[in-house]
């Protein structure tokens, strides 16, 4: 049986645990694939939504502008930087079951953030992993029409297909390459873009860094 959304996504956060309990003090301060954002802080980003009921999502809402994503993110990662790595390691072990927000659609959303930012932290320490492949075909399926993550602009008109699973999407200029490397293309990581090739790849670079 095929787990649901909901198993994966406390698998993702268990291995993503087992991975950040290795880390050094370094590895936590340095810069992650998110714009702006250290390690600790996309861990912190992971879980900020985790005990906010509804009262506390329209407080930060209110705090970070409705309608700016970023900002709303920032709040939470703001709320969280007095802890320490270890703290939020904790906080991450005790919440390998999604609650709240990331709960949503079945868990949809922890599932997809999770490993679009497990990746982050991954590639910009040099520390790559084979995402399963289970939870990668959902993911890759879900990206594309998430208007949250902006997928659908990016890789409009093109064609993706990956090499190493059974996994295209769209029509047009083709672009090849690991399911994760375009995973993290299509959720705007310039850096996945040296793993990828074909015909479409100039468009979909000048995207990412348009």
């Amino acid at each position: 049986m095929t787990p649901n959304l909901m198993a994966m996504a406390h698998a993702e956060r268990g291995d993503l645990a087992e991975f950040l309990a290795t880390l050094t003090p370094q590895d936590w301060e340095a810069p992650s694939l998110c714009s702006k954002w250290t390690v600790k802080d996309v861990v912190a980003h992971v879980i900020s939504y985790e005990d906010l009921g509804t009262l506390g999502l329209l407080k930060r809402f209110a705090k970070g502008g409705i309608v700016w994503a970023n900002q709303v993110n920032q709040v939470g990662v703001d709320e969280f930087a007095a802890m320490s790595p270890q703290q939020l390691l904790e906080f991450l072990r005790n919440h390998l079951q999604p609650r709240g927000l990331t709960a949503g659609f079945g868990g949809m959303i922890a599932l997809v953030d999770g490993t679009i930012h497990h990746q982050d932290i991954r590639r910009s320490l040099g520390r790559p992993r084979r995402v399963p492949t289970d939870r990668l075909e959902r993911v890759l399926g879900l990206v594309p029409g998430n208007p949250r993550l902006g997928a659908g602009r990016r890789i409009r008109g093109l064609l993706l297909r990956a090499t190493d699973m059974d996994w295209t999407h769209g029509h047009g200029p083709e672009v090849t390459g690991p399911g994760e490397a375009l995973l993290m293309a299509m959720s705007g990581r310039p850096a996945a873009l040296a793993d990828l090739s074909g015909p479409g790849l100039d468009t979909l670079a000048k995207r990412l860094r348009g």
